[in-house]
């Protein structure tokens, strides 16, 4: 849920994956159009297996490819760096053909090594890869060899339904990277500060400069091996820029400017951008709704709440059943869709976005906004004011105070955590508001655990078990309580159990049933409060040239043009 391989890389819708990958400033004369383009923030590493952001997936995707990919208009999956795949007769064994005409970026020929590298490098348990997750097959890693230099193969434990998806990772060169995974700094490996000409990838582009906070310089991939119909190199477009920018709103202003040719805006900025396209030469796209939810998470990690023996009254709140249904009946949702997503959205009560209709779970009822329910339910467990200061306090005595993170910048979850704590003021909670850079916020979530409740969103995906770090106890993205040895509660266990059935499952008539009991699962424990999804917008000037993106990603992304 988090992150996808081709799709949405952190918090992204999946397009964005692709399409904030680069922005620019001034093009010069001599050099040939330049397709500029932005993310937010800074990454934090160039290394794919143990990216967990989009400011880094964002920055390095599109120098890496997988095996296959979905076709963002029919969602089937199609060849890139294997041309071919067949599977078992006991649906164990899963054998691709490699393409024998790709090249890493420096000249060294792809092999079926490089892939059983990147496998080893996903399952190595001193790399730090959300991904491994879903790699896990009930616990299980599978066996990757190569067969021949072109030839590779998977064998599984049992057949196993997400495969195909999980297979669309990035794959990486082992020529380059092995020593450091020999060596076992292979999450430091391709930070920021090694030299753009150490990045090799089989994608399109290479990076040639790196200026933080300001830019990335991509020229075209020379070696690339994909053609157009006249037999000439892929990309069209020879040049990208990426400008860095610290929030959305940069990110229109830049747009607005005319330093970047595509923005994706947020449902504020809609009319906006509506109002100028016209006159600006501009296109407005609807895309549909977003696959990710803005949710507001609570900590429930001993390591943060536990240290010399003692435990925090937070802990108590944050898994008490009845003090999250009363904040989960005070979050106004219709009023976050018309205040903060302008009309363009609705709330959201499953996880699953609406757009996977498949596994999506229409029948949970969502908590209906009622503050007199939510002030009944605080005082009968026992949450009241006693001092009479305004502020409720625990059974215990403890007045109800904790901290509210999000990302700054980001107008849109500014205008949710405003609406979302004028109400929790309203029952007698003392919430602080702690707006944080992007790269500071994911830190607290996945390094040192420092944080009370979290208002963030993950990118979704067609495939639900990509999910599996956020949904498994033992998942990196676990939010509340994450990389659990065990589970620690009787209802994380039976989501552990889900998502293994989940994957089992090969009947597509009953593999959804597992997905939407997990979605009912959470809807009850609340670890997290939806609130609710913005429909996508994607707006670009009208001298790009064959972009034609869809909620799932852009077709041929290869082949747009610049028309000047």
């Amino acid at each position: 849920m988090f992150r996808t391989p081709t799709i949405p890389r952190l918090v992204s819708v999946p397009l964005l994956a692709l399409i904030l990958a680069c922005s620019g400033g001034a093009e010069r004369p001599e050099l040939p159009p330049t397709l500029a383009t932005d993310t937010l923030g800074d990454p934090k590493t160039f290394n794919m297996i143990v990216s967990k952001e989009t400011s880094s997936s964002a920055v390095a995707g599109i120098l890496f490819e997988g095996l296959i990919r979905r076709e963002p208009v029919t969602t089937d999956f199609e060849p890139v760096l294997a041309e071919s795949w067949s599977v078992s007769p006991d649906g164990r064994t899963w054998t691709f053909k490699l393409r024998k005409d790709v090249l890493w970026s420096d000249g060294v020929p792809f092999t079926a090594d490089d892939v059983v590298f990147t496998a080893r490098a996903i399952y190595d348990p001193k790399v730090a890869s959300s991904i491994r997750d879903a790699w896990m097959v009930e616990g299980k890693k599978m066996i990757v060899t190569a067969v021949d230099r072109h030839t590779v193969a998977f064998t599984l434990p049992f057949p196993f339904a997400p495969f195909l998806d999980i297979v669309q990772v990035d794959i990486l060169p082992k020529h380059k990277l092995e020593a450091a995974l020999d060596a076992g700094t292979f999450d430091s490996a391709w930070n920021i500060n090694t030299p753009p000409g150490e990045l090799v990838g089989t994608g399109p582009y290479v990076i040639t400069k790196y200026v933080p906070a300001q830019h990335v310089l991509y020229e075209v991939n020379p070696r690339y091996w994909r053609m157009d119909e006249k037999g000439e190199r892929l990309p069209s477009i020879k040049r990208r820029v990426l400008l860095i920018v610290k929030d959305i709103n940069t990110a229109y202003v830049k747009f607005d400017a005319g330093e970047t040719d595509i923005y994706a805006p947020s449902a504020d900025m809609v009319e906006t951008v509506r109002g100028k396209a016209r006159a600006r030469d501009w296109t407005l796209k609807e895309l549909g709704l977003s696959t990710g939810t803005p949710f507001i998470a609570f900590n429930r990690n001993p390591r943060h709440f536990v240290k010399g023996g003692k435990r925090d009254p937070r802990l108590d709140w944050f898994t008490d059943k009845k003090f999250l249904k009363a904040l989960a009946h005070a979050v106004d949702k219709e009023t976050i869709v018309f205040n903060a997503f302008r009309g363009y959205g609705e709330p959201a009560a499953a996880d699953i976005s609406p757009e996977v209709k498949r596994f999506h779970n229409a029948d949970l009822k969502d908590y209906e906004y009622d503050l007199k329910k939510a002030e009944r339910l605080l005082s009968e467990a026992g949450y009241v004011d006693r001092d009479g200061d305004g502020i409720r306090e625990d059974p215990r005595g403890n007045p109800v105070s904790f901290d509210l993170y999000t990302n700054q910048g980001n107008r849109t979850r500014e205008r949710i955590a405003a609406i979302v704590l004028e109400d929790w003021k309203k029952l007698g909670l003392k919430v602080n508001y702690k707006p944080l850079e992007f790269n500071t916020l994911v830190e607290k979530l996945d390094s040192n655990f420092e944080w009370d409740a979290i208002l963030i969103g993950l990118t979704g995906g067609l495939e639900p078990h990509w999910g599996s770090t956020f949904y498994k106890s033992s998942g990196h993205l676990h939010m509340w309580n994450p990389r659990q040895a065990k589970p620690e509660t009787a209802w994380e266990a039976e989501i552990d159990r889900l998502i293994d059935l989940g994957a089992r499952e090969l009947d597509p008539k009953k593999r959804p049933q597992h997905y939407k009991k997990i979605q009912e699962i959470l809807h009850e424990e609340l670890p997290v409060i939806l609130t609710a999804r913005e429909s996508v917008f994607v707006a670009h000037k009208n001298r790009v040239l064959g972009y034609n993106p869809t909620i799932w990603g852009t077709p041929d992304p290869e082949k747009m043009r610049l028309a000047y």
